[in-house]
């Protein structure tokens, strides 16, 4: 058929679409590096090779196989693996050719070929192949994390011509995303794991391709990443300047109190803290005061997603949308950032948060014409009332949330007798806060003494990192913190995030079980998305219809990282989109030896 077509077009005089082949992919269409780049412009290609770091982890691990549901894998794992294409840090959904030197998009758009390079080897030395490549794809799909399978639900076949050459066939021509996104699989080494069994957790040493390879280990304590002196990427420009650290040691701690203690102690090297109270108070220690710990900012240009308190809505105490209503009216956040964050977050209103996809006002224009075609679906309410958190005087004294989430729990069939909140069966409301972090706990204490005014029974439970993981992956919870990451494009994640199907698939990232036709066809359509300003006005839609679903009950964001490091680095000073690139980060000799000499003194 697509043969005819041409045909037919060449009869009419109509010229056919070309395919287009290039060193990279962009969902904005545009590469702001040519073929042949030297370096990325936030890497320097100067950077000195060497030195040792520490790092910390919190929690345990008991796998080196990222990819499988089973067990709990090793936080720097996946450096020892390489992509086809690798992401650039400062263009939003932009790839640049890596194992792969080049693809073609069919013109139909109904194919992509990834052509390889020869010099591309495994640590083993065995070349990586097209095979490689398609034996990772199907086996990821068949056997890997459920959200691969969701990832490729529009690829119909991969087919390998020669060694150097995989196609991808699609079931759609409208999936802008899928070179992108199958251009990020990890291509990993189908001879090597031919005698084992990916299905399950790896306790040995994986073969990989990148610039690290697994040196040594401590099982669920401690891992150690030496630098592949014979990197066969270290000349290209999507390696150049990055990967400059000869060991990385990745020490783990129990819980995050543990690991702040060690860093102060000098046994961790760098940090990105995401707890407020810590970056206002707790780096007053003397290394600091002495220059020898920084403390650092660094803005980032990027949507921040959403964070929130998510409910289970497979449990039947959250699957009426006026409960869900009723706990975000209960919510005090003003007091929370007042007297918990030193008033250092903003307020988060959109699962698309920082972003021109986020949702305002009531819908308009095209939104609005979009969002009729399911009018009889949706509630009345997302036509004529913006989307609203409560905003209370920061007194902890919410009166009128209590109020507020009263009126529409009697609605749900709730009601206070004796002080105790129950149904039509007498039956006290009651549930669990899930969180896998002790700092948590500060956060969710207030928050369950405030659901408990309403005569809720609300515990908090803290779990460790496996636990919390085997937990969240069966669905076995009834609310939790979590955060949804977005991108400026968003595209096939979202079915993994808000999808029917993911809803009934373990593991997914469809915590809160949204399982909506409504929601179902938006996501559909952003994946489908023409144009972007056809994308922009279906994400907002869908942003509209999940926050007035009431799925979550939405925390907060800072547009930065913040960041805290023993002086010994040096990186390169300009500004990054994403915030900080640590893998373009390097040790200073002279740094590092003043600062080493002042640690061993203490």
């Amino acid at each position: 058929m697509r043969v005819l077509a041409a045909i037919l077009l060449l009869l009419a005089g109509v010229p056919a679409a070309a395919q287009t082949t290039s060193h990279g992919f962009s969902l904005s269409g545009t590469l702001a590096l040519p073929a042949g780049f030297a370096h990325f412009p936030y890497a320097n290609p100067d950077a000195p090779k060497g030195g040792d770091i520490t790092l910390g982890a919190v929690g345990s691990f008991d796998s080196f196989n990222p990819f499988v549901m089973r067990g709990v894998a090793a936080a720097e794992i996946s450096r020892i693996y390489e992509p086809l294409l690798r992401d650039s840090a400062d263009e939003p959904s932009t790839a640049y050719g890596h194992i792969a030197k080049s693809l073609t998009v069919a013109a139909d758009h109904l194919s992509v070929t990834f052509t390889l390079r020869p010099e591309a080897r495994f640590h083993d030395g065995h070349p990586i192949t097209a095979e490689d490549v398609a034996w990772t794809f199907n086996t990821l799909r068949e056997s890997g994390r459920p959200q691969y399978k969701q990832y490729y639900a529009d690829v119909t076949a991969v087919s390998v011509a020669d060694p150097h050459t995989v196609t991808f066939s699609f079931r759609t021509a409208q999936n802008r995303e899928l070179p992108l996104i199958l251009g990020q699989i990890m291509v990993l080494p189908k001879h090597w794991w031919a005698a084992r069994d990916f299905t399950r957790g790896l306790t040995e040493a994986p073969l990989g391709s990148g610039p690290y390879r697994l040196h040594e280990f401590d099982l669920g304590r401690s891992t150690v990443l030496t630098r592949v002196p014979d990197y066969w990427a270290r000349g290209l420009g999507t390696a150049k300047g990055l990967a400059n650290f000869d060991r990385i040691r990745t020490e783990y701690y129990r819980d995050s109190t543990v690991a702040m203690q060690a860093f102060k102690a000098g046994k961790i090297d760098f940090r990105q803290e995401n707890i407020s109270k810590n970056w206002a108070t707790a780096y007053d220690f003397p290394a600091v005061e002495k220059g020898l710990v920084k403390k650092q900012v660094f803005p980032h240009r990027r949507p921040t997603g959403l964070q929130g308190w998510f409910m289970n809505t497979r449990r039947p105490i959250f699957a009426d949308a006026r409960v869900r209503h009723a706990m975000a009216e209960v919510f005090d956040f003003e007091w929370t950032n007042r007297n918990l964050f030193f008033g250092a977050y903003a307020r988060t209103l959109s699962y698309y948060s920082n972003s021109d996809l986020a949702s305002s006002g009531v819908p308009q224009g095209a939104e609005r014409t979009l969002l009729e075609r399911y009018k009889d679906k949706l509630p009345a309410s997302i036509f004529t009332e913006p989307f609203r958190l409560p905003v209370t005087d920061g007194s902890g004294n919410n009166r009128d949330g209590l109020r507020a989430a009263l009126v529409l729990l009697k609605q749900a069939g709730w009601d206070v007798k004796e002080r105790r909140l129950v149904n039509a069966a007498g039956e006290q409301m009651r549930f669990e806060i899930l969180v896998n972090d002790p700092s948590y706990e500060r956060v969710a204490t207030p928050y369950a003494q405030w659901l408990q005014r309403l005569g809720i029974e609300v515990n908090v439970r803290t779990v460790d990192s496996a636990q919390y993981q085997h937990l969240t992956d069966a669905f076995d919870f009834d609310m939790t913190m979590m955060v949804l990451p977005e991108s400026d494009f968003p595209g096939n994640e979202q079915r993994e995030y808000f999808s029917c199907e993911s809803a009934k698939t373990d593991g997914s990232d469809n915590v809160s079980g949204i399982c909506d036709p409504v929601v179902d066809a938006l996501v559909s359509q952003i994946v489908a998305a023409p144009d972007r300003a056809t994308q922009i006005t279906t994400a907002r839609a869908l942003d509209r219809v999940l926050l007035h679903g009431w799925y979550a009950v939405p925390n907060w964001h800072l547009g930065a990282v913040w960041a805290a490091y023993w002086d010994r680095f040096g990186f390169p000073p300009g500004p990054v989109r994403t915030g900080i690139v640590f893998d373009a980060w390097w040790v200073d000799p002279v740094r590092a030896a003043a600062t080493d000499a002042a640690r061993d003194m203490n």
